[in-house]
C-alpha cells in the first residue's frame, strides 16, 4: 500500500528531486530526502494543508519562492530522471522511512553544524550534510502516520 498517491509522472518529479538535492550524499541521502517530500504530502498541518501531491509538494511556493531550492535554480532537477533514482522513489512513496527523516517535513544543508532547533522546529538528526526537522510536539499529528 502507497503511502501517497502517485503516478509515473509523480514518480519521476520524486526521483528528479531526490537527485538534485541530494545526490552527493548517495542512495540513503536520496531516500531521506524523498521521504520528506512524501510527508508533506501526507501531513495536514502546518505549511502543508493544501498540498496533498508530490507535484503539490514540489512546486509549492511559500513567500515568493519555490519551496525547494532545486526547482527554483537547480539544473539537476530539469534532467530527466534515471531508472535508479525511478526505482528509489517508488521505495519512498510505498514503504520507506529512516530516521532523522521518518517524520521530518523540513531539511536543509547549512555551511556549519546543525541548530537545535529550525523557525522553531526541533531538530531530529543528520545525515551527511542535510538537517532533518519535524514538527513540535503536538502541532501536526498527521506527520507521524
Amino acid at each position: 500500500m502507497a503511502r501517497v498517491a502517485y503516478t509515473e509522472k509523480g514518480i519521476d518529479l520524486i526521483a528528479r528531486m531526490m537527485r538534485a538535492e541530494a545526490v552527493g550524499e548517495g542512495q540513503l541521502g536520496m531516500l531521506m530526502v524523498g521521504n520528506v517530500v512524501v510527508n508533506r504530502a501526507v501531513a495536514d498541518c502546518l505549511d502543508f494543508q493544501d498540498v496533498r501531491s508530490i507535484r503539490d509538494v514540489i512546486f509549492q511556493v511559500q513567500g515568493g519562492n519555490y519551496s525547494f531550492e532545486a526547482v527554483q535554480e537547480g539544473s539537476l532537477f530539469y534532467r530527466p530522471a534515471r531508472e535508479a533514482e525511478r526505482r528509489l522513489a517508488r521505495r519512498v512513496v510505498t514503504r520507506w522511512r529512516q530516521h532523522p527523516s521518518k517524520y521530518a517535513l523540513w531539511y536543509f544543508n547549512p555551511y556549519g553544524e546543525c541548530p537545535p532547533e529550525w523557525f522553531g522546529q526541533p531538530f531530529t538528526g543528520a545525515y551527511k550534510q542535510h538537517c532533518y526537522y519535524e514538527p513540535q510536539a503536538g502541532t501536526c499529528p498527521s506527520a507521524y502516520r
